[in-house]
C-alpha cells in the first residue's frame, strides 16, 4: 500500500495516538522518536499503536495529514464566501503564516529535510498533506473570485502558489536559517501588505 492510498483510522484512540506523535515528533524529530515513546506520550500501549499503524513511517505521514486536515478545515470559509480579495487574500495569509512560524510547522520542514532522502515517503507525506492541499482549498477560493470577476486568473495552481511564496518573504528563511524564532504582528502585517499589493497587482481586476 502507497502513501496516498492510505486512510487515516477514526476513533478516540487513534487521536490519542496521532496527538502523541505530534508531541513525540516535534520534540525529537523523526529519527529520534519511538514507537515506546509515542505510545508513552498518548496514554495506550505499544500494541495500540501497532493495531492501528504498520510502522513509524505511516504513523507520521497519518499525523501530518491529519494536522493538515484540520488547518484546511478552518479555511474553508474563505471558499464560502464573498469576501473582498484583498480581504480574503489577507485572510488566508494570516492563516498560513500562524502555521509556518509554529515549532509544528519548523519540526516538520527539518524533518522532511533531514529523512526524504532516505525515506521518499516522508517528502511525499509533506507535500501532500501541505503545499499540494494548501494549493487545491486555495485555488477553490481563486476559482470562485475569477467566476465572481473580481480576479482574473488563468492558471489557478501557478497562481496559489505565488501567494504562498509571496507571504513566507523574509519570514521563513530568517525561521528555517534560526535568525528569529518570533515575529511580531507588525512584521507579520508588512509581509501581508506586500503579498496582497503584489498579487493584486498582477491578478486584480
Amino acid at each position: 500500500m502507497t502513501d496516498t492510498d492510505f486512510t487515516i483510522p477514526q476513533g478516540r484512540k487513534v487521536a490519542q495516538v496521532l496527538d502523541g506523535a505530534r508531541a513525540v515528533f516535534v520534540l525529537h524529530g523523526y529519527e529520534r522518536a519511538s514507537m515506546d515513546e509515542i505510545a508513552r506520550a498518548a496514554g495506550v500501549s505499544k500494541a495500540t499503536v501497532y493495531s492501528y499503524f504498520a510502522d513509524k513511517r505511516e504513523l507520521f505521514s497519518a499525523m501530518y495529514r491529519a494536522e493538515m486536515l484540520r488547518l484546511a478545515d478552518s479555511a474553508v470559509e474563505l471558499t464560502d464566501t464573498h469576501l473582498p480579495p484583498e480581504h480574503a487574500l489577507r485572510e488566508a495569509g494570516r492563516r498560513m503564516l500562524e502555521y509556518l512560524t509554529s515549532d509544528f510547522a519548523l519540526a516538520m520542514y527539518r524533518i522532511c529535510v533531514a529523512e526524504t532522502p532516505r525515506f521518499p515517503e516522508i517528502g511525499r507525506a509533506f507535500y501532500e498533506g501541505g503545499p499540494e492541499m494548501g494549493r487545491e482549498c486555495f485555488g477553490a477560493y481563486l476559482r470562485d473570485a475569477d467566476a465572481r470577476g473580481v480576479l482574473q486568473v488563468d492558471d489557478m495552481n501557478l497562481a496559489a502558489d505565488q501567494f504562498f511564496q509571496l507571504c513566507q518573504t523574509t519570514i521563513c528563511d530568517r525561521m528555517i536559517c534560526g535568525v528569529q524564532c518570533k515575529f511580531t504582528n507588525a512584521e507579520i502585517e508588512r509581509v501581508l501588505d506586500g503579498a496582497v499589493a503584489t498579487f493584486l497587482a498582477r491578478y486584480g481586476v
